[in-house]
């Protein structure tokens, strides 16, 4: 039920940087682009969670821990991200496989979506030119408060 994600670019970290006396490390972060968007249904939600050998390949871990997207953030320029620190030197390379995905409801659904969601759980997807809804403004774009 979960769904790999791609890099849509090439992305090179640099090792992390540590300062002795100040006991200060300093990672390199970076938003790999995963070059899709998504309309999901209303009341569903995408989780994003690094593959279990993101960390032992790449050296990269997720800044987030546990990406959420909701069904908002679907105009054509609001591309999924994957928000990466690199704890080594590394390169992804446009098409590594770094990222998964599932759908489920969001806490905001109504039991009634949950459970036909527990009984259909069905998911189709319809690749499209256009997604036909207003950009949001992009990753992390939800504000401030």
């Amino acid at each position: 039920d979960w769904i790999d994600l791609k890099a849509s670019e090439n992305v090179h970290f640099k090792a992390p940087i540590a300062a002795f006396k100040s006991r200060k490390v300093e990672s390199d972060f970076k938003i790999i682009k995963l070059g899709i968007s998504m309309h999901l249904p209303k009341y569903f939600e995408a989780n994003i969670v690094p593959r279990s050998s993101t960390f032992k390949k790449f050296g990269l871990i997720s800044a987030n821990h546990f990406g959420v997207i909701d069904n908002e953030y679907c105009g054509n320029n609001d591309i999924w991200g994957f928000p990466a620190i690199a704890l080594k030197e590394t390169t992804i390379e446009e098409g590594e496989r770094i990222c998964q995905f599932r759908i489920r409801p969001s806490q905001k659904a109504p039991w009634y979506v949950k459970l036909k969601w527990l009984l259909v759980n069905k998911v189709e997807f319809v690749e499209v030119d256009d997604l036909g809804n207003k950009d949001r403004g992009g990753f992390g774009s939800t504000g401030k408060k």
